[in-house]
């Protein structure tokens, strides 16, 4: 005896010649032999258009040849894939074994061993992770290791080719680099004290800072960006001024970190297009137009001097829904002339020194002009930290036209609630 099985008519065969389905159905009948222990299956074709019968061996043979095709496609996409990607890694160390004037370069091994196989992470941003390490002389080092191996390959590039080969007090040095196969790695000086963020926003860190320190911090971040605007062979546009990305050493004095998003301005140009890049929050308006000048550098600047004389961060959720946005306080205040009721009230020292923190306001205001021809050079910026030059007198505390102050604030709020977006590579901490 056996059992007979019948396929609904959904299995139909498709005429390949006449484009017509066949109206059929297939009867497996499996028969047992239940002395022999063996059996035999049966199967038959009833083909309603009469055209004849298909064989299992012509089926089992199509479908074996679409699996072989299909598989063979698979293999070879894997393989130029592969191929291309290899060929774009030794494309690169090629090129970077060409550029002249490169800091020290690494192997994989050698910073595996120093960070002890990445054993105390210090921070992780966008693109990669920073790891605390130690060279074989006993310098304490940090490690920053990309992830992204698509996006991250430009931010590479662009680091070791800005920042290596410049120096300057005020702008962390890149000790060394990795590109090996598809690692990717930077080497930095150590910074003891991390980043500024955690000093003017974090309890008990703020309280700390005292006005001296807070007015040198301010100073040094001037002097790193006049540095790149002014006094290299091209003008480096640093594109993510912001707390996240200022270090500071042993001494509390600040360095500019992070220059994955850099742009380099030949002297002759005035402006350059690019896409929009940076963290929301510390964005210049102009962005939204796509044309930009180191006077975005500038903006940034004003808003971080805006964030450390206040001790509070650009937008804070944690204020009343009006308190939120921290700019449109601040100008307004200003307007009133009642900038004095914008000093860091948990900082005594500051409130002692009301009158020299609200100086301090002024600069922040010239550099937050919505009209960036009106914003100060950060030469400029120096001199008047040093006591050189007196801010413009006419500011505008204008914000910016409802339209552009809306696509600022969306792109705030939601830099707070989405984790790290691509564009922003954080800095060593």
């Amino acid at each position: 005896m056996g059992n007979v099985f019948g396929f609904h008519q959904s299995f139909s065969l498709i005429n390949e010649r006449t484009d017509r389905y066949y109206s059929s159905f297939a009867l497996i009948k499996i028969s047992n032999d239940v002395g022999s222990g063996r059996g035999s299956i049966h199967i038959s074709n009833d083909v309603g258009s009469g055209r004849g019968s298909i064989h299992t061996g012509t089926i089992a043979g199509r479908i074996t040849g679409t699996i072989f095709l299909v598989g063979l496609i698979v293999g070879l996409s894997w393989i130029l894939s592969f191929r291309e990607n290899r060929d774009g890694e030794d494309e690169m160390e090629d090129y970077l074994d060409k550029l002249s004037g490169l800091p020290n370069r690494f192997t994989y091994q050698e910073l595996r061993v120093a960070t002890e196989d990445f054993q105390k992470k210090l921070g992780k941003g966008g693109f990669g992770s920073v790891f605390e390490g130690n060279t074989t002389v006993g310098e304490k080092i940090a490690v920053k290791r990309l992830d992204a191996l698509g996006q991250g390959k430009k931010e590479f590039l662009a680091e070791v080719k800005t920042i290596g080969s410049i120096h300057h007090n005020n702008l962390v040095r890149l000790i060394g680099f990795c590109a090996e196969k598809l690692q990717r790695l930077l080497v930095y000086e150590f910074m003891c004290n991390g980043s500024l963020d955690k000093w003017i926003f974090q309890e008990p860190l703020k309280h700390s800072l005292d006005w001296q320190i807070r007015k040198t911090i301010i100073l040094d971040i001037a002097k790193g960006l006049a540095y790149l605007h002014e006094d290299c062979r091209q003008k480096i546009v640093h594109l993510d001024i912001k707390p996240q990305n200022i270090l500071l050493d042993a001494d509390l004095h600040a360095k500019i970190s992070d220059f994955g998003l850099s742009k380099l301005i030949d002297r002759n140009q005035s402006q350059v297009l690019t896409t929009i890049r940076g963290t929301p929050g510390y964005l210049a308006p102009e962005w939204f137009s796509s044309i930009i000048t180191e006077k975005v550098d500038v903006y940034s600047f004003g808003i971080v001097v805006m964030e450390v004389v206040c001790g509070r961060k650009n937008l804070d959720r944690s204020q009343p829904e009006e308190c939120m946005h921290l700019l449109p306080i601040f100008m307004q205040k200003a307007k009133q002339d009642q900038l004095i009721d914008m000093v860091d009230r948990s900082n005594e020292d500051m409130q002692l020194r009301k009158s020299e923190v609200v100086e301090m306001m002024k600069v922040a205001i010239w550099c937050l002009q919505s009209n960036y021809t009106r914003r100060p050079s950060m030469s400029k910026v120096v001199k008047v930290l040093e006591g050189n030059m007196d801010v413009e007198a006419d500011l505008d505390y204008s914000i910016h036209n409802a339209t552009t102050t809306a696509a600022i604030r969306k792109a705030a709020e939601q830099a707070t609630t989405a984790p790290l977006s691509p564009f922003i590579l954080s800095g060593p901490r």
